[in-house]
């Protein structure tokens, strides 16, 4: 399958819309990729549920520069999603206890995926990945880390948001931390940091 990776804009919004009510997205959908972009407990607005309320924050980072993450189309239509940005946009990356910063680098992070079931299994999450080596390169990034899963034997697909070892290691991805058994911080550097 030929995949094609683009931007988040807000022409694309629709796309990511379709892409989190896909089969076999409803813990994306009650996310929107924002959990990441939370530090703490988060209240709605009165009448909001938190479900609508990370859907609206999500929808106004679409015009985002730079994009909070890209989207893939195969046969123009689209099929997956990446959350990728600036490690300082994720302020719950910093307090937690398997992703918390390795060292002083200012890397960016890969936080989750998002592939509708009927087009997992078929390259998207590694197109995805690829994508976001590119991205953030593009934009001057040093390094792009991710905090993927990596247990024996194979996860349900639901769970695994976060994207599996083996494929970052495929990307060129290196262990720099391990603070717990089932999550290494996986790292590729993408310029020299001196």
């Amino acid at each position: 399958m030929d995949v094609v990776i683009l931007p988040l804009t807000e022409e694309r919004w629709p796309d990511l819309e379709a892409v989190f009510l896909g089969k076999g997205c409803s813990m994306a959908r009650g996310c929107w990729c924002m959990y990441y972009r939370e530090s703490g407990k988060v209240t709605p607005p009165a009448g909001v549920t938190a479900t609508e309320d990370r859907r609206e924050r999500a929808k106004a980072l679409a015009g985002a520069d730079p994009p909070a993450g890209l989207l893939a189309y195969a046969d123009g239509a689209p099929v997956g999603w990446v959350a990728v940005a600036p490690r300082s946009q994720y302020p719950r990356l910093v307090r937690s206890p398997v992703a918390k910063a390795v060292d002083d680098l200012p890397v960016w992070s890969v936080v989750c995926f998002v592939v509708p079931a009927p087009h997992r299994g078929r390259g998207v999450a590694r197109a995805l990945l690829r994508g976001a080596v590119e991205h953030a390169r593009a934009h001057g990034a040093v390094a792009l880390e991710a905090y993927p899963i990596d247990k024996p034997g194979r996860g349900h697909d639901t769970f695994l948001w976060n994207g599996v070892r083996s494929m970052f290691e495929r990307e060129g991805f290196a262990e720099v931390a391990r603070r717990r058994p089932e999550r290494p911080v996986m790292r590729r550097m993408l310029q020299d940091a001196t």
